[in-house]
């Protein structure tokens, strides 16, 4: 029986970046200019199962592990998923207030001091791990608490209303 994934290994493939910055693969053969990474799991899982994608959409094959590739390529692929998957930490939570439907944020990230807003009702804040709280605010932004448990105990509090 075939396997519906292709899985690109080793050096079945060549990556490079583009004059743009983006990525470009040459595979069979055949060069495909952009390209862009795709994880399947991006917060539990970010360095395996990297789905390599043509600008139509369409699916060139699997990387199981940024392990099973050179460091090279291994940079440029993490280059470009920290592009696609940009999550500021919150460090610190400042203040969240509840307004209309709305929670109004302001945090301390590893992006700097962000203010932002989510929607209300716990559909904004989902947890993705026993621990790990994924935030994405109204413009599709995203933020994460690695360990809810870290927080302080009025951190929580004003947190808890969001999830």
């Amino acid at each position: 029986m075939k396997s519906l994934v292709t899985y690109i290994q080793g050096d079945a493939a060549a990556f490079r970046k583009t004059d743009g910055g983006l990525l470009a693969i040459a595979i069979d053969g055949k060069e495909h200019e952009p390209v862009f990474v795709h994880a399947a799991f991006p917060h539990t899982m970010p360095r395996s199962y990297l789905s390599i994608v043509t600008k139509e959409g369409t699916e060139l094959g699997v990387i199981a592990s940024l392990d099973d590739v050179d460091r090279t390529t291994a940079a440029l692929l993490e280059e470009q998923l920290l592009l696609r998957y940009h999550t500021p930490v919150i460090t610190k939570v400042v203040q969240v207030k509840e307004e209309f439907g709305y929670a109004y944020w302001e945090a301390e990230t590893t992006a700097g001091l962000c203010r932002f807003t989510t929607r209300g009702n716990g559909i904004s804040a989902k947890l993705v791990t026993e621990q790990r709280l994924l935030i994405q605010d109204v413009n599709g932004n995203r933020f994460v608490i690695p360990d809810i448990g870290e927080l302080t105990d009025k951190e929580y509090r004003m947190v808890e209303m969001c999830m």
